[in-house]
């Protein structure tokens, strides 16, 4: 089988690439930026733009399936770019689907994201059932493109090859939770830098809320695996049109869990406390709207996000309830989950570098006493939360000063 990867040269898609190299497949990985580690053999990977069609149509030749993971604007400061969202994005998938057609790819596979159902409202035992969340009603650009994405993907199946008479494009889609696991880039790694930083000093939202799932990077390979095999004749194309959530399905631990509790041993592994202060969601989902607005207003002077940022979206993501079934991968993929040990994702911070414990080193041969840290950790959380408050504060008037320049300016030039 030949198979080609978009966006295989991130996290996802390059573990993707090995695992169908492995498996004796041939593979090209299109991405902008090569992967950071050397190619397997049976891996190739050629530099494309998503949003290029003929050069996607060129590569798709021969491909007998196309797994489509290129994206932008999931996390952090790239939410905060509309414009580049919805031309990678939606233009890039319109882009993908034209070129599978003219290249005459029988199957894609599409991944996709929980958010395209989720916006904020309560999910428990979420399925396939649920209805698309209202476009207008997304928080942020990259959850709206990803379900205006994935309902076009879908409608693409059963679409006729040309030149192919009684040949057909099939289509599925994966709905992933958080994506965790050694090397992971997007999530932990921010929240490692905040510890580092001194600004993970609080949660958000009590215990008994923000249940959500995550998703080990090798079990959602598999499940693209399966349901690159389920579009097939062989499996008599039972995942064509259709999409699947897919988590650890590990209840507790990885799935089903409180977002926060769910980085403990991430927290604690590494050597720091746990923040025992607990923030409202609403208040933190407003401080998050004056972050957005700070962020736009000081760009391209400054990237705030080089510092701290926090989306409203994410606020949404990490504090509201949003857990679902995968009983229909389950049954209709194969799919069967498997249960990594956490503490690879722990050591994999430790042995570059990361953790408490090789600061405690250093601070014991400057002087600096166990004890006296940890009479100070107590209140240096305290006195980070108080300055927290004033922070927001600061925030609300820098953007009201902003946005009062903006407006006198407008009228100035009428």
């Amino acid at each position: 089988m030949r198979a080609v990867v978009t966006g295989g040269g991130g996290y996802v898609g390059h573990r993707l690439g090995v695992a169908l190299a492995a498996a004796g497949h041939d593979v090209l990985l299109l991405d902008l930026a090569a992967p950071t580690v050397p190619l397997a053999p049976r891996l190739r990977f050629a530099c494309v733009d998503v949003r290029d069609e003929e050069a996607l149509a060129a590569a798709f030749t021969s491909a007998d399936v196309v797994f489509h993971l290129a994206s932008f604007g999931m996390s952090g400061s790239q939410q905060l770019l509309p414009d580049v969202i919805e031309a990678v994005n939606v233009g890039g998938t319109r882009a993908v689907l034209q070129a599978s057609l003219a290249a005459s790819v029988p199957s894609l596979v599409y991944l996709s994201t929980y958010n395209v159902v989720y916006g904020g409202q309560r999910i428990e035992n979420g399925d396939e059932s649920l209805p698309y969340f209202p476009l207008h009603r997304h928080p942020d650009a990259y959850s709206r493109t990803k379900a205006v994405v994935e309902q076009l993907v879908l409608a693409a199946n059963m679409t006729p090859l040309p030149g192919r008479p009684g040949r057909y494009l099939r289509t599925c889609a994966l709905r992933p939770a958080g994506i965790y696991g050694p090397g992971e880039q997007r999530h932990l790694p921010r929240i490692v830098r905040y510890l580092e930083m001194g600004l993970f000093s609080f949660v958000i939202g009590p215990p008994h809320e923000g249940i959500v799932d995550w998703l080990h990077v090798d079990n959602l390979v598999q499940a693209m695996l399966l349901a690159a095999e389920a579009l097939t004749a062989g499996r008599a194309h039972v995942a064509a049109g259709q999409a699947y959530f897919i988590h650890d399905d590990h209840p507790g631990v990885t799935s089903r869990v409180n977002n926060f509790e769910f980085l403990r041993p991430l927290v604690e592994g590494l050597g720091y406390a746990f923040p025992r202060i607990v923030l409202p969601a609403g208040l933190m989902y407003r401080l998050a709207f004056l972050l957005e607005c700070l962020h736009r207003a000081l760009l391209p002077a400054y990237d705030l996000s080089r510092l701290f940022i926090l989306t409203r979206a994410e606020v949404l993501k990490s504090s509201g309830t949003h857990w679902f079934s995968i009983a229909k991968a389950r049954r209709e993929l194969g799919y069967a989950p498997v249960r990594h040990d956490f503490w690879l994702v722990v050591q994999w911070f430790l042995d570059r570098g990361h953790g408490r414990r090789l600061q405690s080193r250093k601070q014991r041969t400057s002087g600096v006493s166990t004890k006296h840290r940890r009479t100070c950790a107590p209140a240096a959380a305290t006195a980070l939360a108080a300055l927290g408050v004033a922070v927001a504060v600061l925030l609300m008037q820098l953007c009201m000063a902003v946005l009062l320049g903006r407006l006198l300016g407008w009228a100035a030039g009428m």
